[in-house]
């Protein structure tokens, strides 16, 4: 319940600030074109909060259901206007300054991630460093030459300080069609190495999956004996009667050597009674254990609600890291970050109209947004922010697309406009608000149904 609870609040705020920077995009460059605006509005339906303030007076409403928001201006098309605020009418203003409103809004999504990404990289954000483990056994990465202990510390032209600078850069790679990945290790003894890795595009986008290990990649991770640190509470194996201490020696016969082998035997089994002996004060017993189900994604696995405490400080040690800059610097990072994030969303939706990847595998619904709001928040306020600026971008881009209702079919509207020397016919107009409510209601029902289906069992 609390971790619901912490998700949702996440969420609602994040959406708050998102809906708010971009409707201020639209409020603030009407104003300067001299439109009136009429009513600012966070969120849809009924008003819980209201203010009419200023010289030239604007209605602030604050509604309950914090899913968007919208700026309503001075319009003929939607009521009279006095003479004297024809001028002010945003029907009447030139189709370049009408293009500017509707195009300030996204751009004020893209402008807020610049900014949080500034933040977030002069005061750092923690990460984990890309060391790699071993490489999977025939794979293109071990024929390439990758060890174990190798650091990436560059893919193409990007520096990699952390895994998530890695994954960025090589998504970036991926949507480029990118036939060779060009990684620049750092090995346990210092040298610097080139390494050139094969890939297929196709390949590593055709499902949902860990792209690291399609690559024949493993992420290094401590080697730690299989002893239990801690239980959950209510979890199978507190049920079992496990404790902290106890010494897991085999499962079903099966002998387990560490914590790794422990977790790989848990999660291959959901709800399959196993026979675990333990080794607890010098005294060995045998106790059944029996998984529980949980759902992650496409993958149904064991979970048992026990963890271990070795690793933390090799952890520490090794692979926590703090990726920050000086100000300037940090102010070319966020730039150079939130481009690569327009990149690679561009051409995964690029992708998406070639079959290259499916739908489901590219978008998520608000149910899975408001879980990496819960999860990004309870890592902490960096990763968070970082969730924001991601967010924004895709919102950003989102509201160009060329649909009737979003920001992008305004301005193919204005785009004809400005071409053929006259306004789109208000006919046309509506039966493209239409089509385009069918396309956003056909687009949330999927979404949802994919959320569901992502956190019920199979």
């Amino acid at each position: 319940m609390q971790g619901f609870l912490l998700s949702l609040v996440a969420f609602i705020l994040a959406i708050g600030i998102l809906v708010t920077v971009h409707e201020f995009g639209h409020y603030w460059v009407a104003k300067k074109m001299g439109v009136k605006v009429l009513r600012f509005s966070i969120g849809f339906g009924k008003p819980l909060w209201k203010r009419i303030s200023g010289a030239d007076p604007t209605e602030y409403v604050l509604a309950a259901i914090p899913l968007g928001g919208y700026v309503k201006m001075l319009d003929e098309r939607e009521g009279d206007v006095a003479a004297n605020e024809l001028d002010r009418a945003f029907n009447r203003k030139s189709v370049w300054a009408r293009s500017a409103i509707v195009l300030a809004g996204p751009l004020a999504n893209l402008i807020l991630a610049v900014l949080v990404y500034w933040i977030v990289f002069i005061v750092g954000i923690t990460g984990i460093a890309p060391i790699l483990g071993a490489p999977l056994p025939g794979s293109a990465a071990e024929e390439a030459g990758f060890t174990e202990g190798d650091k990436i510390v560059r893919i193409a032209e990007m520096p990699t300080p952390t895994w998530d600078t890695a994954f960025v850069a090589l998504l970036d790679n991926i949507v480029e069609n990118s036939e060779v990945l060009e990684v620049t290790v750092e090995t346990d003894a210092g040298a610097t190495i080139h390494r050139r890795l094969p890939i297929n595009s196709r390949e590593l986008l055709a499902d949902q999956g860990d792209l690291i290990a399609k690559l024949g990649l493993q992420r290094w991770w401590p080697t730690v004996d299989p002893v239990v640190g801690g239980i959950e509470p209510g979890g199978a194996a507190e049920a079992a009667g496990l404790r902290a201490g106890d010494r897991v020696i085999s499962s079903d016969g099966q002998p387990v050597e560490t914590w790794a082998d422990w977790v790989r035997i848990i999660r291959a089994s959901p709800e399959k009674t196993l026979q675990i002996e333990l080794l607890r004060d010098s005294s060995t017993l045998i106790v059944p254990l029996t998984p529980r189900l949980l759902q992650r994604e496409d993958l149904s696995i064991g979970f048992i609600g026990a963890r271990e405490t070795q690793s933390q400080k090799l952890i520490d040690e090794k692979l926590r890291t703090v990726e920050r800059y000086s100000p300037g610097t940090a102010f070319y990072k966020a730039i150079q970050r939130t481009g690569n994030m327009i990149s690679v969303s561009l051409g995964m939706i690029g992708k998406l109209f070639t079959g290259e990847v499916s739908l489901k595998n590219t978008v998520s619904g608000p149910i899975s947004i408001a879980q990496f709001a819960g999860q990004s928040v309870s890592v902490g306020v960096d990763h968070y922010l970082s969730f924001i600026a991601l967010v924004s971008i895709s919102l950003g881009i989102f509201n160009l697309f060329p649909v009737p209702m979003l920001d992008g079919g305004h301005l193919v509207y204005f785009a004809i406009e400005a071409v053929t020397g006259k306004p789109v016919s208000e006919r046309i107009q509506i039966y493209g608000q239409q089509v385009g409510l069918l396309l956003l209601a056909g687009l949330m029902t999927f979404v949802f149904y994919q959320d569901i289906l992502r956190i019920l069992p199979s």
